[in-house]
């Protein structure tokens, strides 16, 4: 699992911009940059980088928010 963990670190670092929260959106954007024979794999790096951008984009709306609790 370490290996597609680095390969999607990896990626968003060089390409973090295209990314999205799209599952079929990061696949292209995975096939683009690195040529997989493994369907598999490609599909395990481009759901890693989906939750990611995710979580990425949940923590953005949490600071933006401001309400809640006092």
């Amino acid at each position: 699992m370490s290996l597609v963990r680095n390969l999607a670190l990896m990626l968003i670092e060089k390409y973090g911009k295209e990314f999205t929260t799209d599952f079929e959106v990061n696949k292209k954007v995975v096939e683009k940059y690195v040529k997989f024979y493994s369907k598999s794999l490609r599909n395990m790096v481009a759901g890693y980088i989906t939750s990611y951008m995710r979580k990425l984009d949940r923590v953005g709306e949490g600071e933006e928010g401001g309400g809640g609790q006092s």
